[in-house]
């Protein structure tokens, strides 16, 4: 299956689609015996955030993932996959707890953002996403992260400082919404559809740009109606990231990951070498 030709707005709208497989539909697909852990140890549990034990071929693995409802009750349960402090400290306990069984981390990105309510922010929300990046960026085991729809700013950075960076064609990572980016930059929302396009958010996009390292194709309709092949590819992805990854020393993959967080973003050094090899 080849990435198909799309414009970046009708990539964003396949990304937010209400059916597109959430992270639950993945783990029951992917990973055996999956116990969901809840609570961050301090202040209570957040269930946007979803995250536990699991097998994965026959080996001990911890899985977290965002997580967005079907219809609108759900949504509101999970506040349409945007995190409280308490979900990502609770993303933080997983890892760390991970780190000391030496269990491979393997999270599932899916969020607009984190929540900007007042009470999150109360909360300690921006301390919570720094601490989380922080955390998985020192890990000294194998992480693997898969864009599955949205990845909106900190909010999805928070659980997605990997080794291996899987998009789905179709998923997105920005620093912000194209309405927000749109409304800053132009003063005018409606203007979303060209944002799409000048902010580089989607997966084809990014692997231009060195942050992506495998984009998944996916049917012109959508994850959402090829949900066996998408589950299979990804646990493909899955499996060759921690057979390669397995093999590293556990400062090594910290060392790498950490130069690699600093330098997302470095695009003018990456199209130099784009152009060099051109000519």
């Amino acid at each position: 299956m080849r990435i198909s030709e799309k414009t970046a707005a009708e990539r964003v709208a396949l990304a937010r689609h209400p059916q597109r497989p959430t992270t639950r539909d993945y783990i029951e697909a992917i990973f055996d015996d999956f116990f969901p852990l809840a609570g961050d140890r301090k202040n209570g549990e957040d269930a946007s955030i979803l995250g536990g034990l699991a097998f994965f071929h026959g080996y001990p693995v911890t899985v977290i993932g965002h997580q967005k409802g079907r219809d609108l009750e759900e949504n509101l349960k999970y506040r349409f996959g945007m995190p409280n402090p308490e979900g990502y400290r609770k993303a933080e306990r997983l890892m760390l707890q991970a780190e000391k069984f030496h269990r491979p981390v393997i999270t599932f990105v899916d969020t607009p953002g984190a929540y900007p309510g007042l009470k999150a922010e109360a909360g300690g929300q921006g301390e919570a996403i720094a601490r989380s990046i922080a955390v998985m960026a020192r890990l000294r085991v194998p992480t693997i992260s898969v864009f599955i729809g949205e990845g909106g700013s900190g909010g999805a950075l928070a659980i997605g400082v990997s080794d291996k960076n899987i998009m789905l064609e179709n998923s997105i990572f920005s620093v912000l919404s194209p309405e927000g980016f749109a409304t800053i930059l132009w003063k005018d929302a409606g203007r979303w559809e060209e944002a799409c396009e000048v902010m580089k958010l989607t997966a084809p996009d990014l692997a231009e740009l060195g942050i992506c390292d495998v984009v998944i194709p996916e049917t012109d309709e959508g994850a959402h109606k090829a949900k066996a092949y998408v589950f299979e590819a990804v646990e493909r992805e899955i499996y060759s990231g921690l057979i390669h990854f397995g093999k590293t020393n556990g400062s090594a993959l910290a060392k790498d990951r950490y130069k690699k967080l600093r330098n997302t973003g470095n695009f003018k050094r990456k199209a130099e070498k784009a152009d060099h090899g051109r000519n």
